[in-house]
């Protein structure tokens, strides 16, 4: 088989009967050019030309490699050259562009020159003529093929193009090496790695949209007669307004800060607050939950790790470390780090530098490490599960955050403030609490804190059929809240509490005693010996 023996009536089979279509045996598609055009014009609009560009390239080099695979394995090729230079030769058949007549049939190293790119057509009709080059995906088709063909990184960049007002698209054809410095960051496009680098512009941009919507959470609280809280927690109770004074006091200072409290108390909040009033606010706040991440991966994406190091690893990759440079990194649950991986972190800490995995040499770092645990600390060092030079190294400031049924005055503002933010998000007209759901909000433990608390108020606004929460708009379990202190003040014994709450539930199930286990989220058998250790069996009927 010679290039030009290529025909597109052997590569293209229809079954009509069936709706089946193949192109050189592997089964394809069939879309106009316009949806391919409008899919372009999305990704542009919503992510920006850099970041289209990408992932248009990535997927063109991809769908190139696969081509290319699949036309050696299917013809019997009259030397791998001509195998080699049949890609342009193909995406012509298929419509993708015009070979120029004048020029050669196929491209090699050399490059070539098509006419009526559908790329350039679509960008022109959608989006104008660009200032730039535009057949991202056609680039990505050749360098992606000639990549598989020839054994190495090939890559495909446009020096001229229609879409730029050129009256033909032209590119030039080499490898990464033969390209050298002089192409920049360009080649990056076909790479992960490049895509990854663009979505932290995209990043920069929701931050700011963020910003936005924050705005007008705040202009929210207002009509809600809520005072502005920067750290958005409320700090109304003595214990936070003495926690949020000492956090602004540190923030200023940039030393290690690490942050104490029960799970959902609201951790990252503190940590984003003191990044926030730092002189780091302009860097990056990059967060990492430790505990969700074995080992190996922790090391990884903590430092980084060079290409070839492990099976994976098909890049060299920057870490979270490099990546917060100039900016914060936190640490959330940092107990729960392994014992070798803390010395890793140590070492990091105190040289202020790290080594990418499978790498010899160091890279400076300039990072504020805020940390996160729920444990308790100086009892882990006790039992030989923490190092305590690292625990020193963390805790230059502790930072401890109540529980929130212990700073019960933080209650009602909070939920006005979680409140206000979920109906703008989810575009409900709800901005209060009744008097009997405010009530019940008080009387409830909040075993899970502040994230508890926060998805209630979502669901809340989700559910309220007005433009104030009743009290059955809240879960279950806070509707079946007791008291947690007697009229004296003194607190009451958890059995009496639990004993109430069975009563409570019998009570509004006429009682009946499955609906009442359903009610309290208890299975049936629970209930049952419940009621029998309360001696409440006997007495009650169902």
């Amino acid at each position: 088989m010679r290039v030009e023996d290529l025909n597109l009536k052997e590569l293209l089979e229809l079954d009509p009967a069936g709706g089946m279509v193949h192109f050189a045996g592997q089964r394809a598609l069939i879309f106009d050019a316009v949806s391919h055009g409008l899919l372009r014009k999305e990704l542009i609009d919503s992510f920006g030309e850099r970041v289209a560009r990408g992932i248009l390239s990535r997927y063109g080099y991809i769908h190139g490699r696969r081509l290319a695979e699949t036309m050696k394995n299917k013809y019997r090729w009259h030397s791998d050259d001509e195998w080699r230079r049949a890609g342009a030769r193909i995406y012509a058949l298929q419509g993708l562009f015009m070979l120029d007549p004048n020029g050669p049939i196929a491209f090699g190293p050399e490059g070539g020159s098509w006419l009526v790119s559908y790329e350039a057509e679509q960008h022109i009709l959608l989006k104008g003529r660009s200032e730039n080059s535009v057949c991202w995906t056609l680039s990505g088709l050749l360098s992606g093929y000639l990549s598989f063909a020839t054994g190495k990184e090939m890559y495909a960049l446009e020096d001229k193009c229609v879409g730029k007002g050129d009256a033909a698209c032209h590119v030039m054809i080499k490898s990464e090496e033969e390209w050298g410095d002089s192409v920049g960051s360009e080649l990056a496009v076909f790479k992960r790695v490049g895509i990854d680098e663009a979505l932290r512009d995209v990043t920069t941009t929701l931050k700011r949209t963020e910003s936005e919507l924050n705005e007008k959470i705040k202009k929210l609280a207002v009509i809600a007669k809520i005072e502005e809280d920067p750290a958005e927690l409320m700090e109304r109770s003595p214990e936070m307004r003495k926690l949020m004074e000492l956090a602004r006091t540190i923030a200023v200072v940039d030393s290690t800060v690490l942050v104490t409290g029960p799970s959902g108390a609201g951790k990252e909040r503190i940590a984003r607050f003191v990044h926030d009033h730092s002189a780091r606010a302009a860097g990056p706040f990059i967060a990492i939950n430790c505990g969700a991440i074995t080992e190996p991966l922790l090391e990884s994406e903590l430092f980084g790790h060079a290409k070839g190091s492990f099976t994976g690893a098909t890049i060299d990759r920057p870490g979270l470390f490099e990546a917060a440079n100039g900016g914060t990194l936190f640490l959330d649950e940092v107990g729960e780090i392994a014992l070798s991986m803390q010395v890793k972190l140590l070492r990091a800490l105190q040289e202020r530098e790290v080594r990418r995995v499978g790498e010899n040499k160091t890279r400076p770092i300039n990072v504020r490490v805020v940390s996160a645990t729920n444990k308790n600390l100086k009892i882990e060092v006790a039992e030989k599960r923490f190092r305590e030079d690292l625990y020193y190294r963390l805790n230059i400031v502790e930072l401890a955050v109540p529980a929130l049924h212990d700073r019960r005055e933080d209650i009602l503002p909070l939920a006005r403030s979680l409140l206000a933010e979920a109906a703008i998000r989810m575009k409900r007209n709800v901005n209060g609490l009744t008097t009997e759901a405010a009530d019940l909000l008080l009387a409830y433990a909040w075993p899970g804190n502040v994230r508890e608390l926060a998805n209630a108020m979502e669901r809340a606004a989700v559910v309220a059929k007005g433009n104030r929460v009743e009290a059955h708009d809240l879960p279950s379990e806070l509707r079946m809240a007791m008291p947690l202190v007697s009229d004296k003040g003194v607190p009451r014994f958890l059995r009496d509490v639990e004993k109430d709450c069975i009563l409570g539930a019998l009570e509004k199930t006429h009682g009946n005693r499955v609906e009442a286990a359903e009610l309290m989220g208890l299975g049936v058998a629970t209930l049952y010996r419940k009621l029998k250790l309360y001696k409440l069996d006997k007495a009650l009927v169902d």
